[in-house]
């Protein structure tokens, strides 16, 4: 005897927003204005966020073991697509480069106010030779401009925290 599965239609719920789209342009190569922020930033997979959390007896146990990871500006670099590499095969020559990057210390302080922050965090960036080889440009959304769709002051201030974060971490480059 088979039993029916009971399938449950979803609620939909749609919501139109608004992110902000920001492009710095940089007159110097690709090259050197991704090795300016790669000289910034560290480098952590999700696998040991996640490894760190479970052998972690403590929030203050995890903090202490993932900061030991991140370097000063506070950023590490979770995973990088290569989309030049194989855009290739179409035969465009594009350099582009999108990084995955982020906090996880940090991305807690937003998602405990709003769970749905965690579609907007990590950050991401996308780095692009511009045409001619004639510098690069460094494409983001502003992550709280992603995040604020209801009125919700604690998260606006986190969101707000990482967005001067993110600042900051332009200004300290060197290209």
């Amino acid at each position: 005897m088979s039993e029916a599965l009971n399938v449950v239609q979803p609620q939909l719920e749609e919501r139109v927003f608004r992110g902000v789209r920001v492009v710095r342009t940089y007159s110097a190569p690709m090259d050197a204005v991704v090795a300016s922020l790669r000289a910034r930033v560290g480098r952590m997979s999700f696998s040991t966020v996640i490894e760190l959390s479970r052998k972690a007896v403590s929030i203050e146990d995890f903090e202490f073991s993932t900061r030991n990871l991140i370097p000063e500006s506070g950023f590490v670099i979770f995973d990088e697509i290569d989309h030049g590499a194989w855009l290739q095969r179409f035969g465009l020559g594009l350099k582009s480069l999108r990084w995955i990057f982020g906090n996880p210390i940090i991305a807690q302080t937003m998602i405990r106010h709003d769970a749905t922050a965690g579609l907007f965090v990590p950050v991401e960036l996308l780095f692009t030779e511009l045409p001619d080889s004639k510098g690069c440009a460094i494409a983001y959304v502003v992550p709280s401009s992603l995040m604020m769709i209801d009125d919700n002051p604690p998260l606006a201030a986190a969101a707000s925290r990482l967005d001067r974060k993110l600042e900051a971490l332009f200004a300290s480059m060197s290209v």
